[in-house]
């Protein structure tokens, strides 16, 4: 995941300790930085125990393979690696891979996934708002998964933010970038079964506290661990309209995987967004 660095709330927990920290009052705190306190040691060490590697690999099939493939595009940007699930996907099929996060315990993680598995990720440490600063070169596509997109609380820090993935691609680039269904969780309920994304069935992950400007998700581990991560609750068509007023040509949403679906039905959506008009 990634962010603003400089509006983090400074806290005694930093990110290499193994408790997290939010004071007095959890849901006061709405920094777009925040997650780089949130994503302490302990919690990336288990964030993969919520993935559930194989699972979500079967669950989500070739999907993002085949998105790419079949535009043509071979040279990505993983911005929001995580524990690089997506990025050692992309390389085992033959992408090009630049991998992006801004916490470093993530990328550290990745990097160790990666070379379990006989890969080497090319990693770069960077701020969304300045990406461009960080990272050389334009990429065929930009990838922002796992809910990373909603980390951004400041509405100037995601037009901030899109811009940059914009800037970063080339002239017929692609940027794919998916989030909770926010809709169905702020007009009628958390019922996720969490089929697709977050497949580990030892663990669980729900929202604790919900208004329109905050989603504050409990995750609760075998060892009886609890962890939480605030995020804003993004709506379908804002991220749509963010979109295209940030100059994408032509969006596209699926509901977890599916072309057509009911707005409240899937669990995710995935905005799959042209820089140019295309297929």
């Amino acid at each position: 995941m990634t962010g603003p660095a400089e509006t983090c709330v400074q806290r005694d927990a930093g990110p290499a300790s193994t408790a997290q920290d939010y004071g007095d009052d959890p849901t006061a705190l709405r920094e777009s930085g925040l997650y780089r306190q949130e994503y302490v040691k302990s919690f990336v060490e288990k964030w993969d125990e919520l993935i559930d590697w194989d699972a979500r690999a079967e669950s989500e099939g070739q999907f993002f393979i085949d998105m790419l493939r079949a535009r043509g595009k071979t040279d990505v940007l993983d911005v929001a690696t995580g524990t690089g699930f997506h990025s050692v996907q992309l390389l085992k099929a033959g992408f090009q891979v630049t991998s992006v996060d801004g916490s470093a315990e993530m990328l550290g993680k990745a990097f160790e996934n990666a070379r379990q598995r006989g890969l080497v990720l090319h990693t770069a440490l960077a701020d969304w708002r300045a990406l461009n600063r960080d990272i050389h070169g334009r990429y065929d596509a930009v990838i922002c998964l796992g809910n990373s997109f909603t980390h951004l609380h400041d509405e100037a820090d995601r037009r901030r933010a899109l811009a940059e993935f914009y800037a970063a691609l080339k002239h017929d680039g692609i940027l794919i970038m998916d989030q909770r269904n926010y809709d169905a969780i702020l007009d009628v309920g958390f019922d996720s079964q969490h089929k697709y994304y977050y497949c580990g069935d030892q663990v669980t992950a729900a929202p604790e506290y919900v208004d329109e400007t905050l989603a504050r998700f409990r995750y609760e581990f075998p060892d009886n661990s609890v962890y939480h991560l605030n995020m804003f609750p993004l709506r379908k068509n804002y991220v749509r309209n963010l979109m295209t007023q940030t100059g994408f040509q032509k969006v596209r949403t699926y509901g977890d995987f599916q072309d057509t679906y009911n707005d409240h039905d899937p669990d995710f959506f995935i905005h799959v967004a042209e820089k140019t008009y295309g297929g």
